[in-house]
């Protein structure tokens, strides 16, 4: 499968404008994280919102294999100093801009301190260039995660009705709590059979972080597990360019409705 081509790159002047932090996260991987990622910025565009795709994934990204880009530069070209954060962007066809990451590289993986605060500064000076940046975490609990966590201004945290999903999405929840101490996080459930499965699962997860961590984090959409989904995949598309109708597009655009108020 031959991956297209990008459809544009950014001129190096983009308005500057102050804009929300988005991070989506997971405790484990095989959640749907990045579809959902891609599927929210896709949403928030269609909602007039200007919205970067900042591929936070670092060592395993994939948002642009997902979207079958061919991206020219990428997040590991803009720290290196050899593109500005502009050149790097690309344009996708739903109307949002994508900051691919770096596929197997060891060296983001692994960042050094000064490596990681180079990539807090990318994400804050992005957010004065665009209205909204949604940031695809990668799964798990490497301290650069912890971090990108913690800057955001909104975390969301997806989980399944799994019980192991259930779990690392607590402790993805414990550990934001003792970095960003009042930090507003929010639950995503995805692949829920209907919503009032989801609307279970938040309240099992909820149920322990009340008891545990005393706090209550509120569900901020239930996507429903949709074969759709896996359509897009295969085709290397936006959900809601390939499937515009379909019950996950419907609750993603509903997630994202929901964020703007």
């Amino acid at each position: 499968m031959t991956p297209r081509p990008a459809l544009a790159v950014l001129p190096p002047t983009i308005p500057s404008r102050g804009g929300r932090v988005l991070a989506v996260a997971s405790g484990k991987g095989g959640v749907g994280k990045t579809c959902v990622a891609i599927g929210l910025a896709h949403a928030l565009a269609q909602r007039g919102q200007r919205v970067l795709l900042l591929d936070g994934d670092l060592g395993l990204a994939n948002v642009d294999v997902q979207l079958g880009l061919t991206p020219l530069h990428d997040l590991g070209a803009v720290l290196g100093g050899r593109v500005v954060l502009e050149q790097a962007v690309l344009r996708y066809a739903g109307g949002f801009d994508i900051l691919a990451g770096r596929s197997g590289s060891g060296a983001l993986a692994g960042l050094s301190l000064a490596a990681l605060e180079a990539v807090l500064a990318l994400v804050r000076r992005a957010a004065t260039l665009w209205d909204v940046v949604v940031v695809d975490l990668g799964a798990g609990l490497d301290p650069p995660q912890r971090r990108l966590a913690a800057a955001a201004d909104t975390l969301l945290v997806l989980a399944t009705d799994e019980p192991t999903s259930i779990t690392d999405a607590y402790a993805v929840l414990k550990l934001h709590a003792m970095d960003a101490p009042g930090g507003d996080a929010r639950i995503i459930v995805n692949q829920a059979a209907d919503a009032g499965a989801g609307t279970r699962t938040h309240a099992t997860l909820t149920r322990a972080t009340e008891a545990f961590l005393k706090r209550s984090v509120p569900l901020a959409g239930v996507v429903r597990r949709d074969s759709k989904m896996k359509d897009a995949i295969r085709h290397q598309a936006s959900l809601l360019t390939r499937h515009p109708g379909s019950a996950a597009a419907q609750d993603i655009e509903a997630l994202a409705a929901s964020l703007l108020t």
